[in-house]
C-alpha cells in the first residue's frame, strides 16, 4: 500500500508530554536522593504524584493502542513491526508501573523507605525512557508522515482528552508547560481554543504552584526544566 503524501502532521505535542514525563522523574529523583528522608505531608505528596504519573501514562498508553496506533497501522501496514515494538513496550513499562504503584503506596504509609522506592522508580525509568526517545525518533516521524495534523488532532481529543474533566484538564496542562520552553509554550496553548486557554492559564495557575512547591520546595529538583530530546541527547 502506498501511503499518499501530505503536509508532514504536527505532532510535536507528544514530545512536549514526554518531556514533561522526563522531567519529573528526575525530579522525583533529586528528592528522593537528597537526605534527610522526606516525612509528613511531603512525602505523602510525592507518593501521591508519582501515582498520578502512572495513572497518566497508563492512560497515555492506553491511548496510543487504542486509537492512534490502529490508525497507523491501517494507513500504513510498512509500520507494522514498529508498531508491535510500541506496544510491546507498553506491556514491560506497565509491569514496572505495577511495582513502582506498590511502592509508592508502602511509602505514602511509611512502609518502605526511599531506597525501595527509588529501586522501583529506576526500574521504570530503564523500561520507560528509551521507549519515548525511540518513540520520538523513530515513531512519530511514521505518524506525521502517514496522517494530517487534522487526524491527530481528532486522536487526541478522541483518546486523550475528552474523558477528562475540566479541573484535570487545567491542573495537568499546567504539569506539561511547566519549564517548557516559549516555543513548545505555544505549540501546547495553540490547540486550546481562546476562553478555555484563559481558564486554564488563571484558574489553575495558584493551585498548581502550591502543588509544585510543595513537591518539589526551592531546591535543586525545583531548578530542572522540562527535559526534551534534545536536552537528552546533550546530556543535560
Amino acid at each position: 500500500m502506498t501511503v499518499e503524501p501530505h503536509h508532514i502532521a504536527d505532532t510535536r505535542s507528544m514530545g512536549i508530554v514526554h518531556s514533561a514525563l522526563r522531567r519529573d522523574l528526575r525530579r522525583s529523583r533529586i528528592v528522593l536522593e537528597t537526605p534527610p528522608e522526606l516525612t509528613g505531608r511531603r512525602r505523602r505528596a510525592l507518593a501521591d504524584h508519582l501515582q498520578w504519573m502512572i495513572g497518566f501514562l497508563h492512560n497515555h498508553h492506553s491511548g496510543e493502542d487504542r486509537g492512534l496506533w490502529p490508525l497507523i497501522r491501517s494507513k500504513n501496514p510498512s509500520a507494522a513491526e514498529l508498531l508491535d515494538q510500541m506496544e510491546a513496550d507498553h506491556q514491560r513499562i506497565a509491569q514496572a508501573l505495577e511495582v513502582l504503584q506498590d511502592a509508592a503506596t508502602r511509602y505514602r504509609t511509611q512502609d518502605a523507605d526511599r531506597c525501595e522506592l527509588l529501586a522501583a522508580l529506576s526500574t521504570v525509568e530503564t523500561e520507560l525512557l528509551p521507549h519515548l526517545e525511540r518513540e520520538e525518533r523513530e515513531m512519530l516521524p511514521i505518524v506525521a508522515r502517514t496522517i494530517t495534523t487534522a487526524e491527530y488532532r481528532a486522536v487526541e481529543d478522541e483518546y486523550f482528552v475528552k474523558h477528562k474533566g475540566f479541573v484535570e484538564l487545567g491542573l495537568e496542562g499546567h504539569w506539561v508547560i511547566d519549564g517548557v520552553s516559549l516555543e513548545d509554550r505555544s505549540v501546547m496553548l495553540s490547540v486550546v481554543p481562546p476562553i478555555p486557554r484563559w481558564i486554564l492559564l488563571n484558574g489553575f495557575a495558584r493551585r498548581y504552584r502550591r502543588r509544585r512547591d510543595l513537591l518539589w520546595g526551592n531546591g535543586p529538583a525545583a531548578d530542572v526544566r522540562s527535559i526534551s530530546l534534545s536536552r537528552v541527547e546533550g546530556g543535560s
